[in-house]
């Protein structure tokens, strides 16, 4: 895709020949193709048919097929670092162009916010905010080495009595935390140029670190930043009826006398559901289950080489049955630090269904910042600069803070809602949220 003479090379012809004209359509006939086996998208003007592509998305087919019918242009740049390589991918689906009359975006959106956000975007090129310092990200990685070796040595030299017990399970609970951390950096291709390296090194992490799939991981996790806090397509706010969120999802519960559980409560029963349970139950079973399913052999090697890793170092000293017993108790710590950091930024903003907006205004809607500190960013892994993170996917975390002004600035130019709050408030704002939705979900069930 490009601009110029790259788009005559990508139409068709080349050297002296004549160009064949390529067909020419309309919004309204690229929306129509947003069916299960029949999806069209934009890119940059361009029509693509991927259809049958979506099947052989690296990505997954659901995040490439969640924007059918729409303009993908600043999603596509904001997931692929190399677009060059990427558009080899997409020549053999090119099937025509957006007629001349028609907008460069579709459903109204402000062409010129798109314009400017655009802009910011060659601007953080510009600043190569895009480059990873390979000091910082080999500190991070350095940290977890150092920190599983010590919880090794600690055992090792003073025993297994209960104080060094619950010394080594808050050790290796932050070890894990920070891993977590650091796969999702991978995961997001924002470490090494070359994505092939990205990809091998998140499989380490994710698999003999911690024990799951990257592919599982990619899958989710995409589709999540490709429509934050869009219900049906954002798998982080299906909550299997366990939970209502928003404004929307309770008073339609509400109406259709749903009560899978007593949702007026759900601020309270969350303390015992979600953040003990997350990590330890639920993703795991999803995990394995996924692995066997889709024949994920590679991320189901690496994930057993943690589990044998794991219990060479600790049966020694807790035999298997308290090993495992040990890992449990890690994991349910883990599981509380990683529901607190992840759900703080999007809980309490707003979850709805698709409202089809540009990429700058989906994302402020759906995220918020929590203000910076040494402690907020390591503990947070930086996601307390979520807004950044989601405008920019691949940018390096370290250079957040950098173009964190230009986005406010961005945002204050066009009143888009940008939020940053302290720490205690982004947690206290997820019971918040939650005990709104329920008493939501209460007033329609009993009056609507």
């Amino acid at each position: 895709m490009g601009k110029g003479g790259e788009q005559g090379e990508e139409c068709g012809g080349g050297g002296g020949e004549r160009e064949a004209p390529v067909p020419a359509f309309t919004w309204e006939e690229v929306q129509k193709h947003n069916l299960h086996d029949d999806k069209w998208l934009v890119v940059e003007r361009k029509v693509y048919n991927i259809s049958q592509w979506v099947r052989r998305h690296p990505g997954g087919r659901r995040v490439i097929s969640h924007y059918a019918g729409e303009d993908a242009t600043d999603a596509f740049r904001a997931f692929h670092p190399d677009i060059t390589f990427v558009r080899k991918f997409l020549k053999p689906l090119l099937i025509g162009e957006l007629a001349p009359g028609e907008p460069s975006q579709d459903r109204d959106k402000n062409a010129q916010m798109i314009e400017d956000f655009r802009a910011l975007r060659k601007t953080a090129e510009e600043m190569n905010l895009f480059k990873a310092s390979p000091v910082f990200f080999s500190f991070y990685l350095g940290q977890i080495l150092v920190m599983e070796a010590l919880a090794w040595l600690m055992v090792s030299y003073y025993g297994t009595s209960w104080s060094i017990t619950f010394l080594l399970i808050i050790i290796l609970a932050t070890s894990q935390a920070q891993a977590g951390w650091l796969q999702h950096d991978f995961g997001h291709l924002s470490v090494f140029k070359k994505s092939k390296w990205n990809h091998i090194v998140h499989k380490f992490v994710i698999g003999h670190l911690k024990g799951a799939s990257a592919n599982w991981w990619n899958h989710r996790h995409f589709q999540h930043h490709a429509k934050p806090n869009i219900f049906k397509k954002d798998p982080d706010v299906n909550m299997m009826h366990l939970f209502v969120l928003g404004d929307i999802q309770p008073v339609e519960y509400g109406k259709k006398k749903l009560k899978f559980f007593p949702y007026n409560r759900q601020h309270e029963y969350f303390f015992f559901v979600f953040p003990p349970l997350l990590i330890p139950v639920y993703f795991h079973m999803q995990i394995f289950t996924t692995m066997f399913k889709h024949k994920y052999w590679v991320d189901l090697a690496w994930a057993f080489s943690y589990y044998i890793r794991y219990l060479i170092t600790y049966t020694p000293f807790y035999g298997v049955i308290g090993s495992m017993c040990l890992l449990t108790f890690v994991r349910f710590l883990e599981s509380h630090w990683f529901v607190w950091v992840t759900q703080m930024n999007h809980i309490p903003m707003e979850i709805d269904y698709e409202k089809h907006r540009d990429w700058l205004g989906a994302q402020l809607a759906a995220t918020c910042n929590v203000e910076q500190s040494f402690f907020n960013d390591w503990f947070s892994g930086h996601l307390n600069f979520q807004i950044e993170h989601h405008l920019f996917p691949t940018m390096p975390r370290h250079n957040y803070y950098k173009i964190a002004p230009l986005v406010k600035s961005l945002c204050a130019k066009y009143d888009v809602p940008y939020e940053e709050k302290p720490l205690l408030k982004a947690f206290s704002d997820i019971v918040g949220s939650l005990k709104k939705s329920g008493e939501l979900w209460l007033d329609a069930y009993l009056h609507k």
